[in-house]
């Protein structure tokens, strides 16, 4: 159970990378790859930030603009020197790479004997369940911590999923849903969409970031690898979401990003429960990201086989 409730915070908090990924992905019809360098440089500028004594909001707050700073000059590189945003998103990455060994100073950074966010997890499940250390759930025997920890990261991913809502709910956000709907258009209307992009971007690497800040707290150690591989996390998190959901509807959308994000968590959960060799995990990871990709047609094209013999 306690494998559970770990699979589970990490799928929430790996949900905001996948919303990052969305807003890049899906709204503006790009892979942007700073998302492999902005999620490690989200927690190891937390994990610095944490080690010299910053309250935790504001090191988490710190990480979560240094990656949409990394995001922003992504946009910088493909909308003002016109590089392509693929490999835009390649620059900056590899660069963030050493920028990552700079602000660290090494390659691993420990937060175990440090005060962060999930202390403040610990807190909330002294005050609705009590000072005790554990209890029983469904039957298993877990810590009152990780519940704690569990329950302020889902609030702390439903709020940020709120308001990311009404945020493209907004003149602003519309105009930047409107730019990769139809850039023509809303440049016909006086709109910038090069600054939108940027601005886009931004907000993208930002909640990378932020997943990254959160990440670094929740495992206890911040690395200059951890975030090698997560750009294909967050698409297929999306990618799983939109079969869930059926539909790109802005809120559904969002939604079916989390949702995705926590049940790809939980399938490789399932798959290192049952034995799967964690030198596999990257391998096993793509092959899901495959399935992702390809169920959606292959079910239609079933489903319209189906119904052709049905009628026929």
């Amino acid at each position: 159970m306690n494998l559970l409730l770990g699979s589970l915070t990490i799928g929430l908090i790996l949900s905001l990378l996948a919303l990052g990924v969305y807003i890049a992905f899906r709204i503006f019809g790009m892979a942007d790859i700073t998302a492999d360098g902005s999620l490690t440089l989200g927690g190891a500028v937390t994990a610095v930030l944490l080690l010299k004594g910053t309250d935790p909001v504001l090191a988490t707050l710190a990480g979560c603009l240094s990656g949409a700073a990394a995001g922003m000059l992504t946009g910088i590189l493909h909308t003002r020197f016109g590089i392509h945003s693929l490999l835009s998103g390649i620059l900056m990455m590899t660069a963030l790479y050493s920028i990552n060994l700079w602000v660290m100073g090494r390659s691993n950074l420990p937060l175990l004997s440090v005060a962060n966010l999930t202390d403040a997890g610990e807190r909330l499940a002294n005050l609705m369940i009590g000072p005790q250390k554990t209890m029983m759930l469904m039957g298993w025997e877990v810590t009152c911590r990780d519940i704690g920890i569990l329950l302020a990261t889902f609030a702390w991913v439903c709020l940020t999923a709120v308001l990311l809502f009404f945020f493209f709910k907004t003149e602003l956000g519309t105009a930047m849903r409107a730019t990769g709907d139809n850039p023509q258009m809303i440049r016909a209307l006086g709109v910038n969409t090069g600054n939108m992009i940027v601005l886009g971007l931004a907000l993208s690497n930002g909640l990378v970031a932020l997943s990254g800040a959160l990440l670094a707290q929740f495992q206890g150690f911040a690395d200059v690898q951890m975030g090698i591989g997560m750009i294909v996390w967050g698409v297929a998190s999306v990618i799983i979401g939109e079969s869930l959901v059926r539909t790109r509807r802005l809120g559904l959308a969002i939604t079916g990003a989390i949702m995705g994000a926590v049940l790809f968590r939980l399938l490789l959960a399932i798959a290192l429960r049952f034995g799967l060799n964690p030198n596999n995990l990257k391998l096993i990871t793509a092959i899901f990201v495959f399935f992702a990709l390809v169920s959606p047609a292959l079910l239609d094209s079933l489903r319209k086989r189906w119904g052709g013999t049905k009628y026929a």
